[in-house]
This record gives structure tokens, sequence and C-alpha cells, in this order.
């Protein structure tokens, strides 16, 4: 049991929700500068330096497939450096990394710009997040967690925005180096004053394990049965997600138009947030596994009517429903770790699973770019997707055996 458990988490004093508002903001700079900001970088670095958009998505996918490694190892640097010491490591790299994009003059600077974004994502990422806010809360652990990855989203609506409409104004190099300074100033404070564990959490009760027993709970989690049917189906749904958010504007556009297919993007991402708060409010008196089961299919029934109408307006509703459940995505798998798995091996879990779900999804856009090619459009490749939003669905559902706690002492 954690220390959050024997004290008044609905009081708006409880300092965890202090907490949430830091876990806020870092994710909303690390989603809008690490995810959301890539398609402006590449956008204006061809603009800004003639490279070709291969060598910039190359860069990408370079940082998405070491955030995948590195993050594995958040449980070891937690229990090594701290808590504390881990988030201003990452923010640090983060504004490292978006201040040298503004400044970089040769391809080699990409790749380490990119490279520092991987530790960003490492001290500021969802498994940190994730891990300190399992620390603070115990019965409102959903509503928690739900609001804190709404910034994820914010980020994309607010910050990729901003950041064009700068970029036009005063110049991309002015632009980030203006961005990265306001997040220092934000974030550094915030960290600095409220993020810890509670005060009589040990650090096996905010799930970190030394280095010998964290490596050992990794062997025991790849052996475990509740962690692969947490993990395989949220990799196999992500996958499905980050393919159709991809080209979403490329199929809706010659049907609804570039003003309508802007505006769909829109409503995904508004809903998104709905999505979460919405279920913040209730998750933590459902089942987890049952309500990612629900929204999975609700993704499957989405994409099954859009693929059946020309409609504007049914189209629209397709993508506000779908949208609504991709934000959730990253909220169920802490909620069942934390059932099933438990919490001394919460972070060692978190960042394997992330790990495992993030380099399987980064194959969604070009799986799906492949199968419409060879199909000639998108209707068999998004009806792959729906294929495998059920499968993810009846996977998740299966409760192999009692809850198994796989950390060591």
């Amino acid at each position: 049991m954690i220390a959050a458990t024997g004290v008044d988490e609905s009081s708006v004093h409880y300092r965890g929700w202090r907490v949430v508002l830091a876990c806020f903001l870092m994710a909303f700079f690390m989603f809008g500068f690490g995810l959301y900001g890539q398609g402006v970088y590449l956008a204006e670095l061809q603009r800004a330096h003639g490279w070709p958009g291969t060598l910039v998505s190359a860069a990408s996918t370079f940082s998405f497939l070491l955030t995948s490694v590195l993050v594995i190892f958040t449980d070891d640097l937690l229990a090594r450096i701290g808590l504390r010491a881990l988030i201003l490591c990452g923010l640090t790299a983060l504004g490292a990394s978006t201040a040298l994009l503004g400044l970089m003059q040769a391809p080699w600077q990409l790749y380490l710009a990119y490279a520092l974004m991987s530790v960003g994502w490492t001290g500021m990422g969802s498994v940190v997040i994730a891990t300190v806010l399992n620390a603070w809360f115990a019965r409102r652990r959903g509503l928690a967690l739900s609001l804190a990855f709404n910034g994820a989203t914010f980020g994309g609506i607010i910050l990729v925005p901003v950041l064009l409409a700068l970029s036009s104004s005063i110049g991309f190099r002015s632009a980030m180096l203006g961005a990265t300074i306001v997040m220092v100033v934000l974030v550094l404070p915030v960290v600095v004053v409220f993020t810890s564990w509670p005060v009589d959490a040990s650090r096996n009760a905010a799930g970190v394990s030394g280095g010998k027993a964290a490596r050992h709970s990794r062997k025991e989690l790849l052996a475990n049965a509740s962690f692969w049917t947490m993990v395989l189906p949220i990799a196999i749904a992500l996958l499905a997600q980050m393919g159709f958010i991809i080209h979403q504007v490329t199929f809706l556009e010659p049907l609804i138009g570039r003003a309508s297919a802007g505006l769909a993007v829109t409503i995904m991402a508004a809903m998104a947030v709905v999505g979460r708060l919405s279920l913040g409010l209730f998750v933590d008196r459902l089942d987890p596994r049952l309500a990612c089961a629900a929204s999975m299919m609700s993704q499957a029934a989405a994409l099954l009517v859009l693929l059946q109408s020309q409609s504007p307006t049914v189209l629209l509703i397709c993508c506000a429903v779908y949208g609504f459940s991709i934000g959730n995505m990253i909220t169920f798998p802490p909620l069942i770790i934390q059932r099933e798995i438990g919490s001394t091996a919460f972070a060692a879990a978190m960042g394997l699973g992330t790990s495992i779900s993030g380099i399987v999804s980064a194959f969604g856009p070009g799986i799906i770019g492949l199968v419409r090619s060879v199909s000639g459009d998108y209707t068999m490749a998004f009806a792959m997707c729906v294929v495998l939003d059920v499968v993810a669905a009846g996977i998740v559902l299966w409760r192999p055996g009692k809850r198994a706690e796989v950390a060591t002492s």
C-alpha cells in the first residue's frame, strides 16, 4: 500500500494535486516539443537548410527508438539519482535539444538534438509521470493520471500553433529559443518546489527498486502473463492508433477537403481531452481492463463506420468518437500494473511496457502506408486497424492466474 492512502486525496489542499500540476507541465512541454512539434521541425528545417525530408524523418525515428530503449532503465535511474534530479536532467536535456534545433547548422547536430530529446523523454515522459503519481494517489489515481496526461494533448493543441505562428513572425530560430526559455521559466520552479515522493513513502513504495532487484524484476516481468496481456494489446492498439493519426488527413482530404480534414484533427484532439477528463472521474471505480477493451472497441467501431460513409458530418463524428479514447491508451497501463503487478515493480513494469509498446507502435504509420500502397486505397489499411483493435480488446480481457507480485526485496 502506498503512502497516499491514509490522507484525503479529494482535498484541494492535498500536496499530491500540486504534483499533478508539475506533471501536467512536464507532459505539456515534453509531448509538445518531443512528439507533436516534430512536424514543425520537419517543415522548418527543410525550409531553412534545404535538408531532405528523409533526413529529418530518419532522425525522428532514431529518437523514438532510442527513447524506447532508455525508458527501460527509468527505475534504475530513480533509485540511483532520485526523482527530482532525474526530472531536472530531463528538463536540461530537452531544453538543450530545442535550443540546438533552432541553432543547428549541420546534419550531425540534428541527431545530437534528437538524442538529447530522448534523454528528455526518460526524465520527463510518461513513465516518470505515472510512477510519481502512483506514489501519491490510491483512491484518485485514475483522475490524477488523466489530468496530468491531458498536458500531453494540450501540448499539441497549444504549443504547435504557437511555434508555427512565431516561426512565421520572428523566425524558427527565435521561436525555438523563446519557447525554450518559457519552458524553463515555467517548469523549473514547479519541479523544484512540488515534485517529491510522499514524506513517508519508501523507495519500494514508490515502485523504485535498487539496481539488482530492478534487473531481477524485469526478468520476472517477461515471464509474467498478466504483464503481457496488458502490454501486447496496448502495443497493438497504439500501432493502429498511430497509423490512423498519421494518415488521417491524407484519407479525409479527398473526401471533405483540406479545411474540413484539419477540423477533423482539431475535433479529435479536443475529444481526447474530453475523454481523459470523463474517464478520470469514474475510472477509479471501474475495472481498467474492461474500460480498456471498451475503448478499443469504440475505436474499431468508429473506423468501421468511417469506411462506410462519405458524409462530412458522419466522418467528423467518427473522428470525434475515435478521439474520445486516444488519450486513455496511456492512462490504462499504470492502472492495470498497480492492480495486478504491484507497486514494488511499478517503475520497472512501466519502463519495460512503454519500451515494448513504443517500438511496436512506431511501425504503425509505415505499415498503414505500405498496405495503402499495395491495395491502392485506405480501405484495406483501416480495415486492418479495425481487426487489430478487436484482437487487442480480446487479449486485454484475458486475466491469467492470480495477482502476481514480481519485485523482490
